[in-house]
C-alpha cells in the first residue's frame, strides 16, 4: 500500500507540477488537469475492465473477462479479499492490493504521454486518445509481458520495475 500511494504521489503533485513547470504559464493549468484527470480516469478504467484484460487468463497477447468489474476479488463465503500471492514465511498479498498497485502503474503511464503533446491537444482530445491508448496499446503490453500465459513472458522477459510495460510503452507513444 506504500509502494501504491508512493506512486500516486509519483504521479499526481509530482508529474504534474513537472510538466506544468515545462509549458508557458497560461497553460499550466491545462496541463495540471490533463495529468489529475487522465491518472483519474485511467484508474476508473483499470477497475472496470484494465485488471481483466491484463491479469487473466486469455491467450499470449490479452487476458479475458474474468474479472469484468473486479468480479470474483471479494470472496464472499470467507467475507475477505481473494489473495494475490502467498510467499514464504505466510506474507499474502489480497488481490485488491495488486489491483490497486497496478492500477497506479497504469495511470501514470498514461500520464507520462501528456508531456509528449502538451500545449498542442484539445482536453476533449487528450482524454479520447488517453482511453483508445490505454485499451489498445497498454492492456496488450502489460498481459504480454506481466500477465499469466502472456507472450513475452513466456519468452523470458523480466520486467520487475515497468520498464518495458511503463516507460518504453509511454515513450514510444510520445514520440510517435
Amino acid at each position: 500500500m506504500v509502494s501504491t500511494l508512493l506512486v500516486i504521489l509519483m504521479t499526481m503533485p509530482g508529474l504534474a507540477l513537472f510538466y506544468g513547470g515545462l509549458v508557458r504559464s497560461k497553460n499550466m493549468l491545462s496541463v495540471l488537469m490533463q495529468v489529475m484527470v487522465t491518472f483519474s480516469m485511467i484508474v476508473v478504467l483499470w477497475f472496470i475492465y484494465g485488471y481483466s484484460l491484463a491479469f487473466t487468463e486469455g491467450n499470449q497477447f490479452i487476458g479475458g473477462f474474468d474479472r469484468l468489474f473486479m468480479k470474483g476479488i471479494w470472496d464472499n463465503a470467507a467475507g475477505t479479499f481473494a489473495n494475490a500471492a502467498t510467499f514464504s514465511k505466510g506474507v499474502v498479498i489480497p488481490e485488491i492490493v495488486f489491483a490497486a498497485f497496478q492500477a497506479t502503474f497504469a495511470g501514470i503511464t498514461c500520464t507520462l504521454i501528456v508531456g509528449a503533446f502538451a500545449e498542442r491537444m484539445k482536453f476533449s482530445a487528450v482524454l479520447i486518445f488517453s482511453v483508445i491508448w490505454f485499451t489498445l496499446c497498454y492492456l496488450p503490453i502489460c498481459h504480454m509481458v506481466w500477465g499469466p500465459g502472456g507472450y513475452l513472458l513466456e519468452d523470458g522477459a523480466l520486467d520487475f520495475a515497468g520498464g518495458t510495460v511503463v516507460h518504453i510503452n509511454a515513450r514510444v507513444a510520445g514520440l510517435v
